[in-house]
C-alpha cells in the first residue's frame, strides 16, 4: 500500500467491457521527506488508478498496486494493476501530523 496524490483523470471511450463504468484517476505516490520526517513529498512517478470510493483530484488516498489491486469485490475482474482503496484522513509519524485532509 501507498499514500498518494490524486492529480488528475483519464477518460477512455473505448476501452475493454469490463472497464465499462469505472473511473480512471492520474495518483502520484508520495513518501516521507527523508530528512526531517515532518512532510510528505512526491516520488516523482504517476500511476493510473481504478477509484473504488469517489476520490477527487487533491485527495491524498490509499492506493495498492499489482495482484492486490484485483483483490476487492469491485475489481476482482478487472484487468487493472492501480486501485484506490481509501482516502486519507491524516498521516501521523512519531507523534507528528504530517498531513491532515482540509
Amino acid at each position: 500500500m501507498f499514500v498518494a496524490k490524486v492529480t488528475g483523470s483519464v477518460v477512455a471511450t473505448q476501452k475493454v467491457e469490463t472497464m465499462t463504468g469505472h473511473k480512471l484517476l492520474i495518483v502520484e505516490p508520495y513518501r516521507v521527506e527523508p530528512k526531517d520526517r515532518t512532510s510528505l513529498v512526491t516520488t516523482g512517478r504517476t500511476f493510473i488508478a481504478v477509484d473504488a470510493l469517489g476520490a477527487g483530484v487533491g485527495d491524498m488516498v490509499l492506493i495498492t498496486q499489482g495482484s492486490s489491486a484485483r483483490f476487492t469485490p469491485e475489481t476482482g475482474k478487472l484487468p487493472i494493476d492501480c486501485v484506490i482503496i481509501g482516502i486519507v484522513d491524516t498521516v501521523s509519524l512519531e507523534k507528528n501530523n504530517i498531513y491532515k485532509r482540509q
